[in-house]
């Protein structure tokens, strides 16, 4: 599981060091392959091989042919395998770095089974105190 945030640098040719919690999980779980891909939120998803596969099968099986061109394009037509480099870095492709308004200010952000990417401003502005209101509701619908 990928949980927690960190605040990362985009270097000059596009590349993050992804952080070594993640990575450890990754290398460990996984090895060093992944898919980086656009979301339908602004950032970038990096999944695991097997669990970007998994999804990529479940688009096959979607009955609505319209869903299904819809997610093939937008999830798999930006979807890029690569490695982590012996660095612990990642290249993110250039358009997707534009997709999600990334500079050289990032977070990683864990979410279970992937792992998010996003702009620092926007995740600031995403998740500020104007937004505590929907976390509040949000969390209040959960059990716990």
């Amino acid at each position: 599981m990928f949980a927690g945030s960190h605040l990362l640098t985009v270097d000059d040719k596009g590349r993050l060091a992804i952080p070594a919690r993640f990575r450890q999980r990754l290398n460990e779980k996984f090895g060093p392959q992944v898919f980086i891909t656009r979301s339908y939120q602004p950032c970038i998803e990096i999944y695991p091989v097997s669990t970007f596969n998994q999804i990529v099968e479940q688009i096959d099986q979607l009955a609505d042919r319209k869903k299904a061109d819809l997610a093939t394009r937008a999830f798999i037509g930006h979807a890029e395998e690569t490695e982590i480099d012996k660095q612990g870095r990642v290249l993110l492709p250039q358009l997707l770095r534009k997709l999600a308004h990334l500079d050289s200010r990032a977070v990683a952000v864990g979410q279970n089974k992937r792992i998010e990417i996003w702009s620092e401003d926007i995740w600031t502005e995403k998740f500020s105190a104007t937004q505590a209101d929907e976390l509040a509701d949000a969390f209040a619908s959960l059990k716990r």
